[in-house]
């Protein structure tokens, strides 16, 4: 059963910017829900209620028995079922997201995971008792083709089948969720929600707002509020964490019941991915730093005139010939649209319907979720976008990639509600593939050589945030938890290894103080979703090597094979998808041709300077 844990926000706040408000789309979640007291929620949750009750009395403790025909009824079934509870907990989680700081929006939110989770526990026993199945006995079931239509989600439900626990553990877990794990998420996302960052005397700023002035063209605005977001993250550093703390010793304690190797294990089984092609890029790009991060922010700081050191409030600061260009919410739109036109014109069409109908909130408001996402909601629907614009060209980056989720959510849809979703690591593709799509278009129309060299420099340091500082993100997370399993973690040495992270990550070009030290604990994925991090950099340098393939011709009708691998979904895993482009992410000249893309841009930049 799909989980209902909040949507994982892409860290855009030290890459994002706003440019007022006015003229900002919101969504409308009426194709959802009309309202969170509306008769038509309360009746699909009453719905959904009678219907997991009436699955439970004609299917528990049956499914071994089940012919095959009745094995596909009842997965047509639980299909039904698990979409209904989808789009309930979507309503939920998106009219959270644009009211974290609502009282009343948090009980509502609350309410709707404790009832859905209730509704839920009542079928888990489904996919438990399928993991009981002998092989040949599914194999048997699956003779029907209407069983046999769910051939990919069982092989993924069965890849877990050695970690699954008691059908009375499984039900514990699941149902304490709400008290436990997410509770936790919940006083995590209120808390930054909260925050105020004092700034230059006046009104205090969201935390949105204030990572902001980390790319402000006027250094003293720069480290102003890098000091100041320090110092409020400092302020409750002990909260932030109780919280990290718990959840790691949340996750350890599951993690050793279902017996999982390490703490990333699960989450390598879940994205489908082998642990040595995960071991595999991770070493790629640690064995890259000096060639990517150390070398440009070397040249940067020379740009920036600080005698060969960058200071950490300087790491995302615009070039000191940039003109801060700010972009409409209209050119930002023509711009993602033309580039993805220009690959396809299909592809074009399905963004399109973002724009024309309500399915984007981007005005940065106080009490907003920050960052950016792309939600699928359920098939039956749409999904929705959730932005912080503010104008600047990595805003427009940000519309592109997540058009480029919600392209890829409406392809997939076909696949149903078990099988739409794609894994994390291959979730990233159409995004990252839609924002590089629309980098090489504006690119291709600057003329003037330093606007070139700025936006060049501004991909890098995107990369470079996507690739790199992702990649440390995870060594930070494997740290946490590998200490976590000798004791809680005292605040100190959480900053500790932030900083060991960071200056491996980024090299001797970056000089940092005390005031970087909290900066760890604003990162949502940390929470909401544990070693999520290395998904973007999978996705990042997978890209690479497909853009890279696209570019030189390599495949006939790449557009029609890239558009039939955004519509298989959840139902093919990295080596089938990749296989029409000739690309293998087992082998490990895979990711080098990836990070070879980067390290060329670096290299045009070197020469420049």
């Amino acid at each position: 059963m799909p989980g209902f844990s909040p949507v994982p926000l892409r860290e855009t706040a030290e890459t994002a910017a706003v440019a007022g408000a006015g003229g900002l789309p919101e969504w409308d979640l009426s194709d959802l829900y009309p309202a969170p007291d509306s008769p038509q929620l309360a009746a699909d949750f009453q719905r959904a209620a009678e219907e997991a009750e009436a699955f439970a009395e004609a299917y528990q403790g049956r499914i071994a028995a089940l012919s095959g025909v009745a094995f596909g009824q009842a997965l047509v079934a639980y299909e039904t079922l698990s979409e209904r509870l989808q789009r309930i907990m979507s309503y939920a989680q998106l009219v959270h997201a644009a009211s974290v700081s609502d009282p009343a929006v948090g009980r509502f939110y609350q309410d709707a995971q404790e009832r859905a989770t209730d509704i839920s526990s009542r079928i888990l026993f489904f996919t438990l008792e399928i993991n009981r199945l002998e092989d040949v006995d599914l194999a048997a079931k699956l003779v029907d083709s209407v069983a046999a239509r769910y051939r990919p989600w069982l092989e993924d439900l069965r890849l877990f089948k050695e970690h699954q626990l008691s059908d009375d553990q499984e039900r514990l877990l699941h149902e304490k969720a709400v008290s436990g794990r997410n509770a936790w998420i919940r006083l995590f996302d209120e808390t930054m929600a909260d925050l105020r960052i004092p700034l230059d005397g006046g009104e205090p700023a969201t935390l949105t707002e204030a990572l902001d002035r980390l790319s402000d063209p006027e250094p003293a605005q720069r480290r102003a509020a890098g000091k100041a977001i320090g110092e409020t993250l400092a302020e409750r550093g002990r909260l932030f964490a109780l919280v990290t703390n718990t959840l790691a010793k949340d996750k350890e304690i599951e993690d050793r019941w279902r017996n999982y190797a390490h703490p990333m294990a699960s989450r390598n089984l879940s994205n489908l991915v082998e642990d040595e092609v995960v071991d595999a890029l991770l070493s790629a790009v640690q064995d890259s730093y000096g060639r990517l991060s150390h070398r440009y922010y070397a040249i940067k700081a020379g740009w920036m005139g600080q005698g060969g050191r960058l200071d950490w409030w300087d790491r995302n600061a615009p070039l000191p010939d940039d003109d801060d260009r700010r972009f409409s919410w209209d050119e930002a739109r023509d711009t993602v649209l033309s580039a993805y036109h220009a690959f396809s014109p299909d592809l074009a069409a399905i963004g399109r319907r973002f724009f024309d109908n309500a399915w984007i909130d981007a005005p940065a408001r106080a009490g907003k979720a920050g960052g950016a996402f792309a939600h699928p909601t359920v098939p039956g629907a749409h999904p929705y976008l959730l932005l912080n614009y503010m104008g600047r060209t990595r805003d427009v980056m940000t519309l592109a990639h997540e058009l480029g989720h919600g392209v890829h959510q409406v392809l997939a849809a076909g696949q149903g509600a078990l099988m739409a979703d794609t894994p994390l690591t291959l979730a990233e593709t159409a995004s990252v593939f839609g924002e590089m799509m629309t980098f090489r278009a504006m690119l291709d129309q600057a003329t003037d050589p330093r606007q070139r060299r700025t936006m060049l420099a501004g991909k890098v340091e995107d990369m470079l945030n996507t690739v790199v500082r992702q990649v440390a993100f995870c060594q930070f997370e494997k740290r946490v938890h590998e200490a976590r399993r000798g004791g809680e973690v005292e605040v100190g040495r959480l900053c500790d290894i932030w900083m060991q992270v960071q200056e491996e990550s980024l090299g001797p070009a970056l000089r940092f103080d005390n005031d970087y030290r909290f900066f760890w604990a604003y990162i949502p994925h940390f929470i909401h979703s544990p070693f999520y991090v290395y998904a973007y950099a999978f996705g990042d340098c997978l890209v690479n090597s497909l853009y890279d393939v696209y570019q030189r011709g390599e495949v006939s009708g790449f557009q029609d094979k890239y558009m039939d691998m955004l519509r298989a979904g959840g139902t093919l895993r990295h080596g089938a998808l990749l296989a029409p482009f000739g690309l293998d992410a087992a082998d490990p000249d895979f990711w080098k041709r990836g990070l070879t893309v980067l390290e060329g841009f670096i290299d045009e930049l070197e020469e420049v300077a």
